[in-house]
């Protein structure tokens, strides 16, 4: 099973993108963790460059990674009770792929004070008629802002809800 994860957040050091690095270290026999880095190069969505179907290759690359993956992992931080416009921006090509509908996508928070974000991020996803497994974001409460993916790894309560999230994803896309 490979599962892609998608970080919401630019930044480097990212606390979001090392939950998501913790959770391919934590990964069972069996299940592929890869974190999808191309954020950054998508080029503002556009309709019309949608349905003239030459998509940019950042484009295709990306509906090519998620439709090669049996679940999505996503983490974002909350800027102004928001999740990130670059993660938006990510969504909206996702909505035209024949690919994404139905797709298992788990939610993790890197910071318990993310509510207002995962919400909004629940519900542009089921939009899109993904399957959240399970239906609310779970909460990986990280000590510290400087946490890097060997810790969070290495932290028996962190490391315990990362294999849980992993383990729900692994169930949805057999089923």
């Amino acid at each position: 099973m490979h599962v892609l994860a998608i970080s919401g957040s630019l930044r480097a050091g990212s606390s979001n993108t090392a939950v998501l690095e913790a959770a391919r270290l934590l990964a069972p026999a069996g299940v592929a963790v890869s974190l999808y880095d191309g954020l950054a190069a998508l080029p503002a969505f556009d309709p019309d460059v949608e349905e003239s179907g030459d998509l940019p290759r950042a484009v295709r690359e990306l509906r090519r990674r998620v439709a090669e993956s049996d679940a999505l992992m996503v983490c974002s931080p909350e800027y102004a009770h928001g999740f990130p416009g670059s993660l938006k921006n990510l969504l909206d090509w996702l909505v035209g792929s024949v690919d994404f509908p139905g797709t298992p996508v788990a939610l993790v928070a890197a910071s318990e004070r993310s509510v207002h974000a995962q919400a909004q991020l629940a519900e542009v996803l089921r939009t899109m008629s993904a399957r959240l497994v399970p239906a609310e974001a779970v909460v990986v409460p990280l000590p510290g802002r400087s946490t890097d993916a060997a810790a969070i790894a290495a932290d028996a309560r962190l490391a315990g809800v990362l294999r849980d999230v992993l383990a729900g994803l692994r169930h949805a896309a057999e089923e």
